[in-house]
């Protein structure tokens, strides 16, 4: 029975930065975005280039809680340690690093077309350290979940 707790506070979890995910990337992105336009109409040319460029960098977020819907029903099932889920991680893992990786590039191209201020540039490069930490962490559960994979197979098969 635990376990299937644990599994439904992991799904309500995700509901949760589901709900806030989509109210940021779908209503406040957009509405910060009109209002800058207000503010700087000057820069109105980089309105739509930069709106979907932070919208396509939430597709890969947007992946990775559904791969995480996964390992919460995963855990509901009492199986937390299994080569599924390490394979679920690493996918994950992988996501945060190749979204990272876009965001980087993305902020530079705009910023060599002349898109961007050099702030912003700077700023951005906290975003990337956070991804580059999400997809070291999600790395090493991964790894994780392989050893403890192993140990309760180990586990099973001894009388």
């Amino acid at each position: 029975m635990e376990q299937k707790r644990l599994g439904r506070w992991l799904h309500g979890v995700l509901i949760g930065v589901l709900i806030c995910g989509a109210i940021g990337y779908g209503a406040v992105l957009p509405c910060y975005a009109v209002a800058m336009r207000g503010l700087y109409p000057e820069f109105s040319n980089r309105f739509w280039p930069w709106l979907l460029f932070l919208w396509a960098t939430g597709i890969p977020v947007f992946a990775a809680l559904g791969i995480l819907w996964k390992v919460a029903s995963n855990v509901g099932r009492d199986q937390a340690f299994s080569h599924q889920n390490e394979r679920l991680f690493h996918r994950i893992s992988a996501f945060a690093l190749a979204d990272t990786g876009f965001f980087f590039v993305g902020n530079v191209a705009l910023f060599a077309l002349g898109l961007s201020h050099p702030s912003v540039l700077l700023a951005s490069f906290g975003v990337v350290f956070a991804g580059i930490a999400a997809a070291v962490v999600f790395s090493v559960l991964s790894r994780l979940v392989q050893k403890a994979a192993r140990l309760q197979e180990e586990n099973d098969l001894t009388i």
